[in-house]
């Protein structure tokens, strides 16, 4: 099998989206723990909550929707339901499955974030870039997404959401 190396401008580029991608995690997460001593992963399954009907989701669908392994979101809700965050509760259709609920003092939490939360994205990414330029990057990311998915067919291990880690991921 002959390695299709990068090409000079595509390695530029690569390199350009691995620098900023880092550095604006890097200053959401600072941002996040100053505020709330929440990182980042925190913060987006509140936020993915607060969206959900009823402030209720699935646990398969949250790893879905944050595209993370159900390890590391039981790992994540665990720690939120110890702050009071957020609780589980029995899936009433699936008892194998399990729900993740938003508490008050959660959505409180997540009011209190948001607009730091917001104005650090901004500054760090929307107010660097033209109107087309945020045209362009959704467009390149929603292609990006849609080939890792293969037009919503990917195989199963190949998606974070559906691994299997070694060890136990609890209930999702």
């Amino acid at each position: 099998m002959t390695t299709r190396w990068l090409t000079p401008e595509e390695q530029r580029a690569w390199r350009a989206y691995v620098a900023g991608y880092l550095l604006l995690e890097d200053a959401i997460d600072r941002q996040l723990q100053q505020e709330a001593g929440l990182p980042h992963l925190y913060y987006s399954i509140l936020a993915n909550l607060s969206e959900s009907p009823e402030r209720r989701l699935r646990m398969t669908e949250l790893a879905e929707s944050l595209k993370i392994t159900r390890s590391r979101l039981t790992y994540a809700v665990t720690r939120l339901e110890k702050d009071g965050l957020l609780r589980r509760e029995d899936c009433r259709w699936d008892k194998r499955g399990s729900v993740a609920v938003l508490t008050e003092e959660g959505m409180a939490t997540l009011e209190r974030l948001a607009p730091g939360h917001v104005e650090t994205v901004r500054a760090g990414l929307f107010d660097r870039l033209s109107p087309e330029q945020v045209r362009q990057l959704e467009e390149i990311f929603t292609q990006v997404v849609a080939g890792f998915q293969e037009d919503g067919e990917a195989l199963p291990e190949e998606l974070p959401w559906r691994r299997r880690s070694s060890g136990c991921s609890g209930s999702s």
